[in-house]
């Protein structure tokens, strides 16, 4: 019996692609030798990974240090200039303010089951999001909270403690194959692939294109 969802933030709950992220991307193909965005986002994006893949118990560090590493690392390697705290600033509105997928809210209102979010963004970002968007979550299980990103397995049992549920009865919803389906998997966790933009087929894995798709 299922007792629990646990849901990813960026990507399954909020839009990646949002007013926030375009003025950062424009500012950054001004400021910088990339002229894309689609490069502007791939460079950026892997070293996020990269900062990510080493952020672990006392190499931990928060979301404003690691952007602070990622614009000194594109002003090195990729000739970046501009005003960096202006650039700062509007990658915090994009953990704060980034907007809902419309099937988000009525999934909150529909399910009787507590919903745990569970994602790398800082705590008192993803408080400040839940208070504007005036979301209620039974809990929020960040990479602050354990000293560790996903996919690491301590942040989803971590989420198992503090929702005191077995993994067989929780499920987890969540937009990546890496970050959120394997590794609950790998647990023992349900996991739910949300493929938004595209149609998937996942072996052993239920996939759906909406949240309105899900069945208690």
């Amino acid at each position: 019996m299922i007792k629990a969802i646990f849901m990813d933030y960026t990507g399954t709950m909020v839009r990646e692609d949002e007013p926030y992220t375009r003025e950062l991307v424009k500012y950054f193909i001004e400021h910088s030798d990339i002229k894309t965005p689609e490069d502007v986002l791939g460079a950026v994006w892997r070293k996020v990974k990269e900062i990510e893949s080493t952020c672990f118990g006392d190499e931990f560090i928060l979301n404003d240090e690691k952007v602070d590493r990622i614009l000194s690392f594109c002003c090195k390697h990729y000739g970046l200039k501009g005003d960096l705290q202006y650039m700062h600033e509007v990658w915090q509105k994009i953990w704060v303010y980034a907007p809902l997928f419309e099937d988000v809210k009525p999934f909150f209102e529909r399910v009787k089951k507590p919903i745990y979010i569970i994602s790398n963004d800082d705590m008192k970002y993803l408080d400040e999001s839940m208070r504007i968007k005036e979301l209620n979550p039974a809990g929020i299980i960040s990479a602050e909270t354990v000293k560790a990103c996903k996919p690491h397995r301590s942040i989803f049992e971590k989420a198992m403690e503090i929702a005191g549920v077995r993994p067989e009865e929780a499920v987890h919803i969540g937009d990546s194959i890496t970050s959120d389906v394997e590794p609950v998997k790998n647990l023992g966790i349900t996991p739910i692939y949300l493929a938004r933009k595209e149609k998937v087929v996942l072996d052993d894995v239920r996939v759906i294109r909406s949240l309105d798709e899900y069945t208690e």
